[in-house]
């Protein structure tokens, strides 16, 4: 079974508000009952309407918890699939539709259904970075922030399937000692940095830390002075007592580090090419103002099949209940 995805037609160039569009947006929350989430990597003005922002694992609990009528996600599709998973009778509207994953899309549920048939003795933990159909195929789903300590709860002689970031997935080999089966998949914004470009920013600036996310390259990864989910990143950005940091993941963290640490300078890791491929084209695609007609028509709307509902919530489930 897959995902079903509401198609209505294009939203008009029209209906935007001659005011305020944050005011309008306030209006509508207040109107509809709704609540707001963005993903670190959302544009600022989206991130500065937003009612809660954070990581994976952090929208997954806001999701969770709410107590809205209306959840507008903005993020891309697995972030509102997830949220509707965990809200059965509450309505989801992304944005944009076409807002995927890159790292998703790598997972196709046949061919997963076939690997992991070909390890029957395994238990499959997939990133949350996945579709609903893959996550009902999946017994724990988990996010960068619990990926180790999930791996770390489970039995030693316990196999374990990683899927679908091969990147994260040697990541939590390399902390836990573990061997997984992982696999192949990636993220095209985390695989795009540059360790020579990396290592020339590190060279201008000598007093900066690198700090990453664990979806880059092992290449990328080895050059950082901590490594952890977007959370983390910026807590540890707040707390360290160095005055600059190179960022290697999606710059849209950078906007609140600068607001949670305005005296510190961010700098965000160069991409491989001459082009702004560090920035996630699918994140993106959400704007301010379709976010407001979103709200405004209460469309698009995420739907799922009940059945593969029932199905995803449960691993999901199993990762909120053992992580603390």
């Amino acid at each position: 079974m897959f995902t079903t995805l509401s198609t209505p037609s294009a939203p008009p160039i029209y209906g935007l508000p001659t005011g305020d569009l944050f005011e309008a947006i306030e209006t509508l929350k207040t109107e509809l009952n709704a609540v707001i989430l963005a993903h670190y990597y959302q544009d600022p003005d989206i991130q500065d309407v937003a009612d809660y922002i954070g990581d994976s694992l952090g929208l997954s609990r806001q999701a969770a918890a709410t107590r809205a009528d209306v959840i507008v996600f903005a993020g891309v599709h697995f972030m509102a699939e997830t949220a509707k998973i965990l809200n059965p009778d509450k309505q989801v509207l992304l944005p944009d539709l076409n807002a995927g994953c890159s790292l998703a899309d790598s997972c196709p549920p046949e061919a997963f259904a076939a690997f992991k048939a070909a390890h029957p003795d395994h238990l499959v933990m997939s990133y949350i970075n996945c579709t609903a159909a893959i996550k009902a195929m999946s017994d724990i789903i988990c996010t960068s922030a619990n990926a180790v300590s999930l791996v770390q709860q489970l039995p030693a002689d316990q196999k374990i399937i990683f899927a679908p970031d091969q990147n994260l997935g040697r990541y939590v080999m390399q902390q836990t000692g573990r061997d997984l089966v992982l696999w192949q998949g990636s993220c095209i914004v985390h695989e795009t940095f540059s360790e020579k470009k990396l290592v020339q920013l590190q060279i201008a600036h000598p007093e900066a830390e690198i700090i990453a996310h664990p979806e880059c390259e092992a290449v990328v990864l080895r050059h950082a002075d901590f490594i952890g989910s977007t959370t983390a990143l910026l807590s540890y950005a707040q707390q360290s007592s160095k005055p600059e940091f190179i960022v290697v993941t999606e710059p849209g963290i950078i906007h609140q580090m600068q607001k949670q640490a305005p005296g510190k300078m961010f700098i965000p890791a160069p991409p491989t090419a001459a082009c702004a491929c560090n920035e996630c084209p699918h994140m993106r695609l959400n704007t301010l103002e379709k976010l407001y007609l979103a709200m405004k028509t209460r469309q698009p709307e995420i739907t799922l099949d009940p059945s593969l509902q029932r199905q995803a919530l449960k691993p999901i489930q199993r990762m909120l209940e053992m992580t603390a």
